[in-house]
């Protein structure tokens, strides 16, 4: 059991190298922007690709996972057919998307939450759309053929290209923050360049009747479940426009940002849990595998939060070089969601692991109901509490859903594929984590001391851990 829980480490920390440098030189911006741009301009940024978010899904119409099926079995027509049907597919619908959002632009202000003069800023983001999807099927091209190495480096690429052209537009030309779309819009064109090759080389402009079939009546159920997967993660910011204006989603933004160093926890154990559950379902420990992996996931996840937590304020306010800080002053306001977020993309990773179950026992029908429940409880949360709350509301809405999701996981998972989790030891983890974090907060409300004295809350956690027998110094240095 200790060789596959240490296997698994590994994997995650190799499958989620190529995530931490993207996210990385994505997270670079974050200061860069909070310190450039009012909380209000933020805002309309923050508006635009949460809508950018919600369109892919109908510009991609699930034709990415389609491609990945049948060019996997290639079960009907010829691999270039497989390549290029799906391709086309997206070409066309894409083109027919952007050409009606880029013409209409001016009269979808209302829509995307905008004033009129800023039309401009949606005719950049339907390009945007049309040349993001166009790289969708060549991605998952040299995914499905094991080119793990382009993959990254073309990824990493189109981050680095996007980074360096805002830093270049914002600083030396003094654009405002249509150099976000511009710089993304540049990014996305160099890298649909550099895959045209990839395309030309698999292109067959034979119509497959039977494939094009199949594709849509497999990939066409992604939609909804897509929507639903973004309404949980973005749909927060378009309510919180709504109900309130463009500097409070602003700073709502940039403080849920801060939450990425939890979702990179969680991506990175995601990467390397999926293969790892299905190649080990048939052991015949498997389920008690499982169960030791969620409390060692439950105890670093914990952990990383309780890091974060009692270090992000002062982190937040150091001086960074150029009289920067890593979020501007204007938006430190918001730095009370940031546990918030943090716990519920905990939850988010609790949910992961509860999806070995149903994808084992191929119950995947059930995620898309689960995921709008999730959707459904977020708006409905939203809605109910940020005219009490402001943007506290909308994280507290976004926790509130991902504790739906989870849940809603663990009992359909656990009907078809009952494990024995260590339910004592999960108890006693988030006892432990509630001591560490109460003790946290009533003493830097009622004392006032060096940041670094806040190291003792997490060595806290780690002794009551241990002091539980939970996991020991021995079994941990064979994990290690």
């Amino acid at each position: 059991m200790l060789e596959k829980i240490k296997s698994l480490s590994k994997d995650t920390l190799i499958y989620g190298t190529n995530t931490i440098v993207g996210r990385f030189l994505n997270f670079i911006l974050i200061p860069f922007y909070t310190n450039m741009f009012l909380p209000a301009e933020y805002g309309i940024v923050a508006i635009l690709y949460s809508y950018i978010a919600i369109l892919n899904v109908f510009f991609s119409i699930g034709l990415e996972s389609g491609y990945m099926k049948f060019a996997s079995t290639e079960e009907v027509g010829t691999k270039k057919q497989n390549f290029s049907n799906p391709y086309l597919l997206v070409f066309f619908n894409s083109l027919i998307l952007s050409g009606f959002i880029f013409i209409f632009a001016s009269d979808l202000t209302g829509v995307f939450q905008i004033s009129e003069n800023y039309s401009y800023l949606i005719k950049y983001s339907a390009l945007i759309l049309f040349f993001d999807t166009l790289i969708l099927i060549p991605f998952a091209f040299l995914r499905l053929n094991n080119k793990a190495k382009s993959f990254a480096g073309i990824k990493i690429l189109n981050i680095v290209i996007n980074v360096v052209l805002n830093l270049v537009l914002i600083l030396k030309f003094k654009f405002g923050i249509e150099a976000i779309f511009i710089s993304n819009l540049a990014a996305s064109v160099i890298t649909f360049i550099i895959l045209i090759p990839l395309v030309l080389r698999n292109m067959d402009l034979t119509f497959n009747k039977e494939l094009v079939s199949e594709l849509l009546r497999f990939s066409l159920p992604y939609i909804p479940a897509g929507i639903a997967a973004n309404i949980v993660q973005i749909i927060d910011r378009p309510i919180l426009k709504y109900l309130t204006d463009d500097k409070t989603v602003g700073i709502y933004q940039a403080n849920y940002r801060l939450g990425i160093f939890m979702m990179l926890i969680v991506a990175m154990f995601e990467y390397a849990w999926r293969p790892f559950f299905l190649n080990n379902a048939k052991e015949p420990n498997a389920k008690s595998i499982f169960s030791k992996v969620l409390t060692y996931f439950l105890i670093g996840g914990s952990l990383v939060f309780l890091i974060i937590t009692v270090f992000i304020n002062d982190v937040v306010k150091m001086d960074l070089p150029f009289g920067f800080h890593l979020i501007g002053e204007s938006y430190w306001a918001g730095l009370s969601i940031v546990p918030v977020i943090l716990f519920a993309y905990l939850l988010n990773g609790l949910y992961v692991n509860f999806m070995a179950g149903i994808y084992i026992e191929k119950k995947t029908k059930y995620l898309p109901l689960i995921t709008g429940l999730g959707a459904v409880s977020n708006v409905i949360a939203n809605f109910i509490l940020i005219p009490e709350f402001s943007y506290m509301g909308a994280a507290i809405a976004t926790l509130i859903s991902y504790l739906v999701m989870m849940s809603g996981l663990f009992y359909v998972s656990n009907k078809f594929y009952k494990i024995n989790y260590e339910y004592k030891n999960i108890g006693l983890i988030f006892l432990s984590l509630f001591i560490s974090t109460a003790l946290y907060y009533l003493s830097s409300n009622n004392f006032s001391f060096p940041w670094f004295i806040n190291i003792i809350f997490p060595l806290l956690f780690v002794t009551l851990i241990f002091s539980f027998r939970i996991v020991d110094f021995k079994l941990l240095k064979k994990i290690i």
